[in-house]
């Protein structure tokens, strides 16, 4: 299932994507300590094997390899090559999530254009449901590793209602060299077209609106096709994959801690433990990392797309929609704003108590920096302000303003180029220069 922590930073605050660092499931750590725990030993084995095992003039040429690996490992552009990549493959994979097919528009116009409270019109709103989720589930389980998993075949289609023996017998029964996922909308259509003939659509206007849907629902089921269908050409992921590779093999070289007594530059220290060769590793490899778990996310990662869940959500509210819902409305009745022009909805006790701790702090900041005082309702004000209007961002300057409501001002005076008027405006109380010119 798709880690999700937005609700853990929701307040930015100090440290705040620090607690993200010691997770666990759909870490970093989880996706690359393999690879990490490789490339350590391989930099031990060649760092005893120098230090131990090696003649003096076996040494000396270990050595100037080492130099020269490490003079020329930094032509191969890591962060052009790593970079171009991923921003590609992100925006594919983004491009997948919202290329998903959801039944939502769909089921709302069924709803609400296809009637009858009579067995057959709740048929006709269930089937189209069904069908729009079938084909949904067809694509999935061409695609998704996950639903391929719990269907592996069209009997569990079968099994799991989205489709009838009889309809499972007549899908096997059209021959196609490509994928059938677009065969149930045509059932949609052509039973979308018999409701019309019978009455339960009422116009053509309405048809035409539950076709538009429709189109719109089988288009993101054809993205899904195409995604699956052309991937990122394999010649540029392999050149970033032998990129990376290549780098951090020269670097078990090159990177090697030599004999400081000889004298080499940059290798007056002896530290053992390569620290930021083991961090550049960590970017570097961990950036190929996440290319390779968003250029497919309809694997079973714990990042990728939980697709099982979105077919049993699509196909539970696309039911309640057009069955349970349908013509089930409550009463209508006047809310409780009804003889108030102005109004704000109530908070709890909590919040409000919150907010006046805030704001009483927020006061108390601002009118100790410009020297702004407390209004009152119906409290004249004969201090210039500015605030911004329909005309666009520009400022105008105000004096006589009376404070009517909570943050509503009648304005008596406005000076500006197209001349004086009364205005009732809604604004912020901000403190304007004396010398600001108006330019609308």
């Amino acid at each position: 299932m798709t880690v999700s922590y937005t609700l853990e930073v929701a307040n930015a605050k100090f440290g705040g994507f620090s607690k993200l660092l010691f997770r666990w499931r759909g870490s970093i750590y989880k996706l690359l300590y393999k690879e990490f725990l490789v490339f350590c030993l391989l930099y031990s084995f060649f760092s005893v094997f120098y230090r131990f095992f090696l003649t003096e003039k076996q040494q000396l040429l270990f050595e100037n390899v080492a130099l020269y690996c490490d003079q020329f490992t930094n032509f191969i552009p890591m962060s052009f090559v790593l970079g171009f990549y991923v921003t590609l493959a992100f925006n594919r994979w983004w491009g997948q999530y919202t290329s998903f097919p959801l039944p939502d528009n769909l089921m709302m116009v069924v709803s609400g254009n296809v009637h009858g409270l009579d067995e057959r019109g709740r048929l006709l709103r269930r089937t189209l449901m069904r069908y729009a989720n079938l084909s949904s589930v067809l694509i999935l389980r061409s695609i998704s590793t996950r639903v391929r998993r719990r269907f592996p075949t069209l009997e569990q289609v079968v099994d799991a209602g989205f489709m009838t023996p009889l309809e499972h017998r007549q899908l096997d029964g059209l021959y196609s060299d490509f994928n059938k996922y677009w065969m149930p909308l045509t059932w949609f259509t052509n039973l979308a077209s018999r409701a019309r003939q019978e009455g339960r659509i009422r116009d053509d206007v309405a048809l035409r609106l539950l076709m538009d849907e429709l189109n719109n629902y089988r288009g993101k089921c054809s993205l899904l096709f195409h995604y699956d269908w052309i991937s990122i050409p394999l010649v540029y992921t392999q050149v970033v994959t032998l990129a990376v590779y290549s780098f951090f093999g020269f670097c078990l070289i090159s990177r090697q801690f030599l004999n400081p007594e000889k004298g080499y530059k940059g290798h007056q220290l002896d530290l053992y433990v390569p620290v930021f060769t083991l961090l550049q590793f960590f970017f570097y490899a961990g950036w190929l990392k996440v290319g390779e778990l968003i250029i497919n996310p309809f694997g079973e990662d714990d990042d990728d797309f939980e697709t099982n869940q979105l077919i049993d959500r699509n196909i539970q509210v696309s039911m309640l929609a057009v069955d349970d819902m349908h013509q089930n409305l409550p009463p209508t009745e006047k809310d409780k704003f009804w003889v108030e022009r102005y109004f704000s909805p109530t908070m709890t006790v909590i919040h409000l108590f919150m907010r006046l701790i805030v704001n009483s702090f927020i006061s108390l900041f601002v009118n100790s920096l410009i020297h702004l005082g407390s209004f009152e309702s119906g409290q004249a004000v004969s201090m210039p302000f500015v605030y911004k209007d329909e005309c666009g961002d520009v400022d105008r300057k105000m004096k006589d303003v009376s404070l009517v409501r909570d943050r509503q001002l009648k304005v008596s005076h406005l000076q500006t180029e197209r001349g004086e008027g009364q205005f009732k405006v809604a604004v912020e109380l901000i403190q304007a220069n004396d010398n600001e010119q108006s330019s609308c």
